[in-house]
Parts: C-alpha cells; sequence; structure tokens
C-alpha cells in the first residue's frame, strides 16, 4: 500500500490503522528508519530497543519491525511493553544505539504509530522534523534501503521497569514520604505499569481505576488533555477522600494531576513546583518552559534564584532545547515533564515523587502548597478550524501589529508579552487549526483578554473548534 504523506508529523509517525498504516507499510517504514540510522552511525550492526504500547495493532507491528530489523542486521533488545518513558530510560541508561517505540501516545484506538530516537553520549535525540524526519520519508519515496542480510539477532531484556523505578527513587529521601491516599486513572494505557511498580515502593494506599492494559480504551480516551477524560477521576478522588489523583496518558509520557480538593492541576503549576524543588537545592539551574504559558514558571524560578528558556510547542523540540541549554528540567503545559538526568526526555516517575515529596516535607495539601506558587491565572488552549484558503500567516503578522506596544516574539506563531498578561496564537503541527492562549495576573482580565482575541480570530473567517487546557 502506497503510503499517506500525512502520516509523518512533526514529532513521529501515526496513522489509521490498517487503512493508512498496515503490515506492508510498516515495513518500509521500519526499514526507512534503519537506513536512516545506519547512515547516521555509518555502521549496519548496531543495537536498536524495541518496545511497544498495548494498542490492538501494535503486537503485529512489533514482529514486522522485529523481523525486519532482524533481517537488516541490527541486535534488536526485545523489550516487550513499554511505556514510553521507560523506553527512553531504558536506551540511554543501558547504552543502546538507537530506540524504536511502537505507540501512537494518546490518539484514538484507530491509530497505529511509531517514535524513534538515537543515544548521543548522555543525552537522547529524538527524530522529528527538525532531526530528520524528511530523510525518513526520502528514504521510502527512493526505495533506496539499506539491502537485507539476515544476520541481526534478537535479545529479550527484562525488569527494565523496575530499574528505571530504582533510578528515579535513589534521587529522593523516601524515607520521608507519608502514606498518601492517591487515586489513579491510566485509562487502560501504559501509565499503569510504571505507576503500579513505583507504589511497590513508596508508602501511600493505591486506588487504582482503568488497570488493565487494553487497546480499546473501554473507559474512556486515554488523553487527560481533554479535562472530559479527568471527571470520573475526579469524581473518584471526591468519593474515597483522596489526597491526590493522578491521570498518565496512552503511552504513559504525560501525566496530569488532581488536586484534595477535586480541581485539575495546571501542569505548569507542577512545572513551578518542581521548579522550586530543584532551585532549593541546585541554584542557578537553567529550567525550559514552552511558549504557550510562561509566566508562573518564570516568576517562581526567578524567584528561586534559576533562570528561564523558552521553547517551541513538542516534544521532539523541547528534548532538543533540554539538552542543548543543559537545562536540569523542563515542563511543557500539555503534561509533558522532561529531566537532564533522563537524556532530555521525560520522567512521569521522577515527577510524581516530587510532588509527593514536597507534600510529604512541608505537611500541606497539594492545593496549599499550589496556591503559594501561583502567581498567573491561564485560559486553557482555544482551537480555531481554518477554512480553506485561509492564510494564518496573515491572521498572526495582523495580530502581531495590532499589539505591537508588547513585546513580540515569532518563536513558534507569535508570543506579545505585557508587564500584566500575554498572548501566544500558532498553527498546529498537526492539523489546519489556530491555537489560542491567554494568561494574565487575574482571572478576570484572562477571561476579558481571551473574548477580545476569540472574537478577532472569528472576524477572520475561522471557526472554533473545542476548548481544554
Amino acid at each position: 500500500m502506497p503510503i499517506d504523506p500525512k502520516i509523518f508529523k512533526a514529532y513521529d509517525i501515526r496513522g489509521i490503522y490498517p487503512t493508512q498504516i498496515d503490515e506492508e507499510n510498516f515495513e518500509s517504514i521500519i526499514r526507512a528508519i534503519y537506513t536512516f540510522f545506519s547512515q547516521e552511525l555509518n555502521k549496519r550492526d548496531f543495537t536498536i530497543a524495541l518496545g511497544r504500547d498495548m494498542r490492538v495493532s501494535s503486537p503485529v507491528l512489533f514482529e514486522v519491525a522485529k523481523k525486519a530489523l532482524v533481517a537488516s542486521g541490527a541486535t534488536v533488545i526485545d523489550m516487550g511493553l513499554t511505556p514510553t518513558p521507560t523506553f527512553y530510560f531504558a536506551v540511554l541508561k543501558y547504552g543502546y544505539n538507537v530506540g524504536i517505540d511502537i505507540t501512537a501516545s494518546h490518539n484514538p484506538k484507530e491509530y497505529a504509530g511509531v517514535k524513534f530516537v538515537r543515544r548521543e553520549g548522555d543525552k537522547i535525540i529524538k527524530i522529528g522534523k527538525s532531526t530528520g524526519m524528511d530523510k525518513i520519508v526520502q528514504i521510502i519515496s527512493s526505495g533506496q534501503f539499506a539491502p537485507y542480510t539476515n544476520d541481526g539477532k534478537v535479545v529479550v531484556k527484562e525488569n527494565v521497569l523496575e530499574d528505571e523505578i530504582k533510578d528515579a527513587i535513589k534521587l529522593f529521601d523516601i524515607s520521608k514520604l507519608k502514606a498518601y491516599r492517591i487515586a489513579c486513572d491510566p485509562a487502560n494505557g501504559m501509565g499503569a505499569l510504571y505507576i503500579k511498580k513505583l507504589f511497590e515502593q513508596i508508602p501511600g494506599e493505591l486506588i487504582e481505576m482503568n488497570f488493565e492494559l487494553d487497546g480499546t480504551f473501554p473507559a474512556h480516551p486515554a488523553d487527560p488533555l481533554d479535562f472530559n477524560n479527568l471527571i470520573p477521576l475526579q469524581d473518584k478522588v471526591k468519593k474515597v477522600k483522596a489526597d491526590l489523583g493522578i491521570e498518565p496518558d496512552g503511552d504513559g509520557d504525560r501525566i496530569f494531576f488532581i488536586d484534595e480538593q477535586a480541581e485539575v492541576i495546571p501542569a505548569t503549576s507542577i512545572s513551578s513546583l518542581i521548579a522550586k524543588e530543584v532551585l532549593e537545592k541546585n541554584s542557578g539551574q537553567k529550567i525550559v518552559v514552552d511558549i504557550r504559558y510562561t509566566r508562573n514558571v518564570t516568576d517562581i524560578v526567578s524567584k528561586y534564584g534559576g533562570s528561564t528558556y523558552v521553547s517551541k510547542v513538542g516534544h521532539a523540540y523541547i528534548t532538543e532545547d533540554v539538552n542543548r541549554e543543559e537545562a536540569y528540567f523542563a515542563g511543557e503545559s500539555s503534561g509533558h515533564f522532561y529531566f537532564r538526568a533522563t537524556g532530555g526526555a521525560e520522567s512521569a516517575v521522577r515527577v510524581i515523587l516530587f510532588v509527593l515529596m514536597e507534600m510529604s516535607t512541608t505537611g500541606k495539601p497539594i492545593s496549599q502548597i499550589l496556591k503559594g506558587l501561583r502567581t498567573s491565572y491561564e485560559s486553557g488552549e482555544f482551537n480555531f478550524v481554518l477554512p480553506e484558503g485561509l492564510d494564518s500567516k496573515k491572521i498572526l503578522q495582523e495580530v502581531a501589529e495590532e499589539y505591537k506596544d508588547g513585546k513580540v516574539s515569532w518563536l513558534d506563531g507569535v508570543a506579545v508579552d505585557f508587564p500584566d498578561w500575554r498572548l501566544n496564537i500558532r498553527t498546529s503541527n498537526t492539523e489546519p487549526l489556530l491555537r489560542l492562549n491567554v494568561e494574565s495576573d487575574d482571572v478576570k482580565k484572562t477571561e476579558e483578554k481571551l473574548k477580545i482575541l476569540t472574537e478577532r480570530i472569528l472576524s477572520t473567517g475561522a471557526k472554533p473548534k473545542d476548548a481544554g487546557h
């Protein structure tokens, strides 16, 4: 089957199975990935960590990948079911050359996909638009794959999850952890694996919801960025009087929290909490935030003696920035959290431990802790569908001109900073959408600015899609 160019995204490959991705074209995709890495490393026999998620299509595609890689001459490290952060951990800590993770992240059940990375010393290099995705497309188009040699091999790797948990725990004095009641809803996704394993090692009562791995997502979609998917967890937190709620996404590389009052905690508040903890012990460190919301984290980082670096939106870009800037930590408003110690990749286990440690050492409920860290109020992300022929660049330029009294940045879309508020409007990397985010030092002001900017965008002929963080 010919390959639909739409499956090649800014940060990974994703498409509907079996209409856009099937066993036949997936073999070509894997061969292209192998060929790309072979050219990058200038050798044929190298180690490839291979993991997968729990989607219905993943076992079949995993076998296709394994077979194609062995035929190409690679040493395949078969890790089986692996959450995405665990996959990154394995590539980095065991010193594998590259890694391929068969996952479609938080996408609906019909999707299949693949993320792939290269290790460069103590850094993870995610392959996306800026790091080689175009070369993968070229290799597939030309059909110039590295020939099959049939001299690769498979090595089964076990206990990766246990090693990841041990590696994260050693950073903390877990003897100080209190036994909290924690409700968790991984939505039948991969986060269930590391949460269960973590709570075998630390005190606390884990109240499980939807922990059985199931690629049909029977409870609800595994996307915590859509706050409708957090409602069952919020209800559970209320019902059992939990101290905290935790909800990862489908492959486990994003994570959201619910406070003891059953309110959703903005990801930027978690970033502020971690930044404070990091800077109290490591003054002068650099913290990365994404362009959508910067005020809260920047204020806290400044207060505790660190510096802030603003990144484009997207996990491949942020990992790149963490590594290049040698930042200690990065927080993205979509619930990705990254650490220099994990090669610039995500580590949800570390995030959970940071939150529980701060609760334990202060003795305060999470809502009280975060109240003291909040300096700005965020709108949540609002999306607008662009009709065909509507020039998004023209809209952004007009907005920049209208708000030229502020500090204008073109890093990712247009962002304009004023002393008491800021805006960011950018195009989606994956869909014909404009995305709007507003933040200010006052709830009412955020609502007012959001209303004005929404009306401005709608006046161009764009249509509202949905709202959420």
